[in-house]
């Protein structure tokens, strides 16, 4: 025979949290109504266990019996919708902890919360470009891009692809500091000239960037994480969600606000 916690929350969160069946069936039960068989192979448990779950939820008025059925009261429902959004916080929190160091989350005031959904590859020793090459995935299903910041680790690695995707249409408007700008124009004179002369990229120069960097890809948004000692990417995150890039726009178009466009290279 079950015993009800009724004392703390904390009770009920153990409750859940101490088998590997509790928060699956609620879920499932609060997608929609299930007989036991169906519960039972959306959970892949056993008959027993179904049984029990079931009467573990009734005793917390969790879920009500129609006919055959079971489904989630309001009070299930709301319990239900809590630990998934606790489950989401926490994924992503494991997903970001390795690397929250690396990733100036906390620098450019981006809410964990808008970074749910973030796909985060980190370097490796035996892959140290993996950053990069995601980037790069990312840059070629690109029609607009935009860049701001004054580290160009993520970008000179793949300097000719980007130059390329430009060449071949897509548009771009790059904010740097003036001193990187002229630096990379003198580096590389001819692909710059020859990137330039497409009119599908407008570099601004701003004196004053934030210390991260940020790219907006279409409807995605990616921030680099780099290492402060070699300066190379150690890890890129790039999200969807509205939050980031709500941000992503206003950042963007306040520095943009702020900058001057390039002058014609004759008069650098």
């Amino acid at each position: 025979m079950s015993t009800v916690t009724t004392d703390a929350p904390l009770g009920d969160i153990e409750f859940l949290a101490r088998s590997p069946y509790r928060i699956g069936a609620l879920s499932a039960l609060a997608e929609e109504p299930r007989n036991r068989t169906e519960l039972q192979e959306a959970i892949d448990a056993s008959s027993s266990t179904v049984s029990r779950l079931l009467r573990e939820f009734e005793e917390r008025r969790w879920i009500r019996r129609t006919g055959h059925e079971y489904e989630t009261t309001q009070l299930g429902t709301f319990v239900a919708s809590g630990m998934a959004e606790l489950l989401e916080r926490i994924e992503t929190e494991r997903q970001l902890r390795a690397v929250w160091s690396e990733l100036p989350i906390d620098s450019c005031e981006l809410p964990v919360e808008a970074v749910t959904d973030a796909t985060v590859t980190v370097a490796e020793a035996s892959a140290p470009y993996r950053p990069v090459d995601r980037f790069v995935s990312l840059l070629e299903d690109t029609d607009r891009f935009r860049f701001l910041g004054s580290e160009l680790a993520l970008i000179e690695p793949c300097r000719t692809e980007v130059c390329q995707l430009v060449v071949d249409g897509m548009r771009a408007e790059i904010i740097d500091p003036p001193g990187v700008a002229i630096d990379v124009l003198e580096t590389y004179p001819e692909l710059c000239a020859r990137t330039l002369d497409t009119g599908n990229v407008t570099v601004y120069l701003h004196e004053d960037l934030p210390e991260y960097s940020l790219c907006l890809l279409d409807d995605r948004v990616a921030i680099p994480g780099y290492d402060p000692v070699s300066g190379t990417v150690r890890a890129l995150i790039d999200t969807g969600t509205d939050a980031a890039r709500e941000w992503a726009e206003s950042t963007f178009a306040l520095y943009r606000r702020e900058a001057e466009p390039l002058p014609p290279l004759e008069e650098l």
